[in-house]
């Protein structure tokens, strides 16, 4: 016990030093801990998200990017599908299939135009509101709302991205109607639509109304256009109903389409129909894409973890210099208390016991902060790929 109070007077007495100390040891102990955490709940989130989607149908290319396009709406932009692909799996009675839309943003946040049926497979809850159930109606996640600042009420503005080099894209004013739940998954960085207002976006559908009406002629203030017609910003219950698409709906496009097989006998049968490797389309397995992916990540984690057991024991190298320098730096200090009576092993239990609590404290505060990491670790990685997509 006199070992310990003295050990702790004089790491009280230099705490500046004893500060410097504690802390780089701290974070020795703790960076691999929490790095190991991360990675971890990483890997599981992204699989997780690739398993909770059994099969996804797209234009043949680039399963990954079709994947991360369906899945995390990031960027990647797949040729788009037809909707005649919806109606086959619809026709074939073997699956529920789901088309995405997301050529379109707005605030930064992609717009993603599908059907009902996305928010039953996805079992989403509202926080707010209400679900979507008119034309231009929008359902923004967690994320949006808190990044953006809005909610039930305000409205959003889609900004085209020219993705399948159509004319006629014009801005669309989105009145929010409901804001999800929470999920920590990259739904929470998404604007939900239905399909529709996603094709009203690209201009495969609009309204009309009369530049010249009949109390303006009646009224002789009639003025000349050169169009019969102007197409609406916003959709309106004035409006709504003067909406239509032109073209048949089997040819309009969706970014991709979960497939939600009714059993594993329908997933099979479903996967042998898009074996023709010279065909437009493609069935995929996202788990086993992003599976793939995860194990790339990691092999490079292996190097990571190399390169921090090396900057480690450098760093505890240097801790044990910084502590080597310390006693040296004390030996008139230890040589007059040996003169003083005090054996040589109490000397070293001194050292020991100021050692020892210099580890304990670090181990501490290693330990508190790796229990924040654990505890907060789903919601980070989830921002985080909602965010980094």
């Amino acid at each position: 016990m006199n070992a310990l109070y003295l050990a702790f007077a004089y790491l009280r007495y230099h705490w500046a030093r004893s500060l410097v100390l504690v802390l780089v040891a701290a974070l020795i102990m703790f960076v691999p801990v929490a790095t190991q955490t991360l990675l971890s709940t990483s890997e599981r989130a992204l699989v997780a998200r690739g398993e909770a989607t059994p099969l996804l149908l797209g234009s043949r290319g680039s399963q990954l990017d079709l994947t991360m396009a369906a899945l995390y709406f990031s960027d990647e932009r797949p040729d788009p599908v037809t909707m005649g692909e919806v109606e086959r799996i619809w026709d074939s009675d073997l699956g529920t299939p789901i088309p995405l839309h997301t050529a379109f943003s707005s605030g930064g946040f992609r717009i993603v135009g599908t059907t009902l049926d996305y928010f039953d497979f996805r079992a989403f809850t509202p926080a707010e509101g209400r679900g979507l159930s008119l034309l231009g109606d929008a359902v923004i996640g967690a994320e949006v709302a808190r990044a953006l600042g809005k909610g039930v009420g305000d409205s959003l503005v889609s900004a085209p991205e020219n993705l399948f080099d159509l004319d006629g894209v014009y801005p669309l004013e989105m009145p929010i109607v409901g804001v999800l739940a929470p999920t920590n998954t990259p739904d929470d960085a998404a604007i939900f639509v239905d399909i529709k207002t996603a094709w009203v976006i690209q201009g495969i559908g609009h309204g009309h109304e009369d530049v010249v009406t009949a109390a303006d002629v009646a009224a002789g203030t009639a003025a000349l256009a050169n169009a019969a017609v102007v197409q609406y910003q916003r959709i309106t219950p004035e409006n709504i109903e003067s909406f239509h698409f032109h073209g048949a709906q089997d040819d309009f496009p969706a970014s991709a389409v979960v497939v939600v097989p009714h059993d594993t006998r329908s997933a099979t049968i479903l996967k042998g129909r898009y074996l023709d490797a010279e065909g437009p389309t493609q069935l995929i397995a996202p788990a086993g894409v992003i599976q793939g992916l995860v194990d790339r990540i990691f092999r490079i984690k292996s190097l990571l973890d190399i390169v921090t057991a090396i900057i480690a024991l450098a760093a505890c190298a240097a801790i044990a210099l910084a502590l080597f320098l310390t006693y040296r730096l004390r030996a008139r200090e230890i040589a007059t208390a040996v003169k003083l009576g005090a054996r040589r092993s109490m000397v070293l239990r001194l050292l020991a016991a100021e050692t020892v609590t210099l580890l304990l404290i670090s181990g501490g505060i290693a330990a508190a902060g790796a229990a924040l990491v654990t505890r907060n670790a789903e919601t980070w990685v989830g921002w985080l790929l909602a965010l980094g997509t």
